[in-house]
């Protein structure tokens, strides 16, 4: 398993980093039987890559997809990605479509996502099949990092602005 991947299983036991709902709610489905898998965007984008390389893409999505009941992408568009891997990405969420559940976390409104995947077809693609079914809270203000950071006296209110929103 790529460095950054944690598989979050009811016999293991697993740290939540901070108070991150995604943490929070891979770790309540654990719990109650389901397998997930939680990675970074950023770990899960070259697994993809040296999987196609490798002559592997279509045993790794066929794990993706089977193995894991929920599959958490965690800062997705904090980096911008290639047009070869806004395709890999595509081929994973379109695999998982209405076959198991996609939890994907970020700091970008939707309408920023052909920024972040670099061409806007594939990303109202991957966007259509995210958003269907879907739940899309919006969490607006400080990260608990940010908070955290205020209560304990060293940065003040007025030095960093709110976060912009995280889902539309």
């Amino acid at each position: 398993m790529p460095c950054g991947s944690r598989r979050l299983t009811r016999k293991r036991a697993w740290r939540s980093v901070g108070d991150h709902p995604a943490t929070g709610l891979g770790y309540l489905a654990a719990q109650r039987g389901w397998k997930v898998r939680s990675t970074a965007a950023a770990d899960l984008v070259p697994l993809l890559e040296a999987a196609q390389r490798q002559g592997r893409l279509k045993e790794v999505l066929h794990r993706a997809v089977n193995t894991y009941r929920l599959l958490i992408v965690d800062e997705f568009g904090y980096l911008p990605f290639e047009p070869t891997a806004a395709h890999l990405l595509f081929q994973l969420v379109s695999r998982r479509y209405e076959r198991g559940s996609v939890l994907v976390t970020s700091n970008r409104t939707v309408g920023d996502r052909g920024v972040v995947l670099g061409d806007p077809v594939v990303a109202t693609a991957i966007l259509d099949r995210l958003l269907h079914h879907s739940h899309v809270p919006a969490i607006r203000g400080d990260s608990y990092r940010l908070r955290e950071k205020r209560r304990s006296g060293p940065l003040k209110a007025t030095q960093i602005a709110p976060d912009a929103t995280v889902a539309e």
